[in-house]
């Protein structure tokens, strides 16, 4: 017999079948006899069910698929410390084989930040009584937690920082449709039209998060006859992309134009690269932990927002 059919009979969640079962505390004491009432009658084994749990079970899945982007590298470190202290351990996959590890016989919960992975998989596999941690979404239902960045006040922070410093002609280079290129071009439009800046769709770029796209879309750009005083780049390696072709033209950085990234890359430090820095060894570390906690019954599915800094380098002209 399924957890789905038990809570069916019972009129209840799977989630909380789940959690009679692994004996947690947030049932009640009706539901809880009422759902052990159910599996008794069905000869559905409890105590296998925990035995299974407890000592077959203690693995953590993280799920993504861009290989290419280093910051993924901190994230991993932040959570692989968290789960081994614990006494988990941890497992990796990509989209392809997610579903098939977000599975309670498998895995005891997961971490995901793959775009490919649609709500709607989450969606069921949190109803089922899983425990989710998304990176890159907010999902406010029971069994997900969302841990995102807040993108749009350290957006504002950086492009009202840029036109303190007197830039006026705006480029803005887009990365993939994400929650958080969502996010950074809002506040880059709030803010440029809160200050009376014009900014023209001709001047917006379309990159998806890697080095050689913001090189080709610079490329691009510079056949205008207009190119901005300053290009804000959705994230840092399609800044360096951008920095590398501004510099096989002849222009300087940033006297001729001003480049700015996002995301606190490695590389943003040794290129000079102004960008915003997200903590993401910590994002890694807290996801684990928020994981872990309500996998243990704690039911905290609040969405918990990660502050980010904007840090100011010489790609830009001092103010």
């Amino acid at each position: 017999m399924k957890i789905t059919e038990i809570a069916e009979l019972a009129n209840v969640s799977p989630a909380t079948v789940s959690n009679v079962l692994n004996g947690r505390t947030n049932v009640s004491e009706e539901t809880k006899n009422r759902v052990l009432s159910i599996c008794r009658e069905n000869g559905y084994d409890v105590q296998r069910h925990k035995k299974h749990q407890n000592h077959d079970n203690k693995v953590i899945l993280f799920n993504f698929s861009d290989f290419e982007r280093k910051f993924y590298l901190r994230i991993i470190h932040g959570i692989s410390d968290y789960v081994y202290s614990r006494g988990y351990d941890l497992i990796i996959c990509t989209n392809k084989s997610c579903a098939k590890f977000m599975n309670s016989n498998m895995t005891s919960g997961t971490i995901l930040l793959d775009q490919k992975c649609k709500d709607a998989m989450l969606i069921q596999k949190a109803r089922e009584g899983y425990p989710i941690v998304t990176l890159d979404r907010i999902i406010e239902i029971p069994n997900i937690k969302s841990v995102v960045v807040n993108n749009y006040t350290p957006m504002s922070e950086l492009v009202q920082g840029l036109v303190n410093r007197g830039y006026r002609r705006f480029g803005y280079l887009a990365g993939l449709d994400t929650l958080d290129n969502q996010e950074r071009y809002q506040a880059f439009k709030d803010v440029l039209m809160a200050n009376s800046i014009p900014f023209g769709r001709e001047n917006y770029f379309m990159g998806d998060y890697h080095e050689k796209s913001g090189y080709r879309s610079t490329k691009l750009m510079l056949l205008s006859e207009n190119i901005p005083e300053v290009l804000v780049c959705a994230n840092d390696n399609m800044a360096i992309g951008a920095m590398k072709a501004l510099s096989q033209e002849g222009l300087r950085i940033p006297e001729d134009i001003a480049v700015t990234g996002f995301d606190g890359a490695g590389t943003a430090e040794i290129m000079n690269l102004t960008t915003v820095d997200i903590p993401n060894y910590e994002r890694g570390y807290l996801a684990a932990q928020f994981l872990l906690q309500n996998i243990a019954g704690s039911q905290n599915f609040d969405v918990f927002k990660i502050a980010a800094k904007v840090h100011w380098r010489n790609s830009v002209k001092e103010q």
